[in-house]
């Protein structure tokens, strides 16, 4: 689900490059540090804000995107205040082992809403839980904002209508976390596939391991850090337990994963990566 963006350029670095041309023009030095011209000169950068930093933002998302340099990640947020300083902790320290100095370029946010206000951010990477993905994605785009969207897209299809149509109504780029596309084995079967090597094929099946609920788990106190209604979102109403949330300590696998409101457990885990691939052959 992808919407093609007919701007080659992000407005910014158009003014810049229009008003780089105005002042050479203009007779003034031409002589600038090397550092601001070329692939890495910071009007090229794109400027990228991290929604969501728990276990899948910090194992996959973000060091996905610092290893490019022509990306810089400036703000992180999070709905639990312990991650969001967490998060802002380990962008800052990736990016003061790589410079050899220090560095505090990371901005916190807890209201995603203020992060997609500021015009300094180009895109965003949204790592939430499944149930935020759609209304986060819809308000990124509107914002004007190109999205990296973790998997899946959506937990109904309304929802999903709603985030392609907004999508293509916003002309930006939106780009669904589908990594076994970029696997060699499963490139590679899909083209014995697609090019007849192996026959017709007739009937598709498609396996994926268990993942059963957890245990009831008793009510607890809403950890002081952490706005739970607002993590809620627009989901059914129930009270707050740890294991239905993400671990207070630690960034091991969250329990909203195997809950239905939240999540679709396999189906919408590993099946939105092997759904995709047999689509693809």
């Amino acid at each position: 689900m992808t919407a093609i963006n007919t701007s080659t350029e992000y407005p910014r670095r158009m003014f810049l490059k229009m008003s780089a041309g105005a002042v050479a023009a203009a007779g003034f030095p031409s002589i600038v540090p090397a550092s601001v011209m070329g692939e890495k000169a910071p009007s090229n950068r794109i400027n990228i804000g991290a929604i969501g930093v728990g276990r899948i933002s910090r194992i996959h998302d973000l060091p996905g995107i610092w290893k490019y340099d022509q990306a810089r990640i400036v703000a992180v947020c999070d709905l639990d205040s312990k991650r969001i300083e967490e998060g802002r902790e380990l962008v800052n320290g990736y990016y003061a082992r790589k410079t050899g100095k220090e560095y505090d370029g990371v901005t916190g946010y807890h209201d995603y809403r203020e992060l997609l206000a500021n015009k300094d951010i180009d895109a965003v990477v949204i790592s939430t839980p499944d149930h935020q993905h759609a209304i986060l994605a819809v308000d990124a785009v509107r914002a004007g904002k190109d999205v990296y969207l973790q998997k899946p897209a959506s937990l109904t299809i309304a929802e999903g209508r709603a985030m392609s149509n907004a999508v293509t109504a916003s002309g930006r780029i939106l780009q669904i976390g589908s990594q076994q596309r970029s696997w060699k084995q499963f490139h590679r079967a899909c083209e014995l596939v697609r090019n007849g090597r192996i026959g017709v094929i007739k009937h598709v099946e498609i396996g994926l391991p268990g993942d059963p609920s957890g245990p009831e788990a008793p009510p607890m106190p809403i950890p002081p850090n952490l706005d739970y209604d607002a993590w809620l979102g627009s989901t059914p109403e129930v009270y707050y337990t740890e294991m239905r949330v993400h671990p207070q300590q630690g960034f091991d696998r969250p329990g909203w994963l195997r809950c239905e409101q939240f999540g679709a457990g396999m189906i919408t885990g590993w099946g939105a990566h092997h759904v995709d691939t047999a689509h693809w052959a």
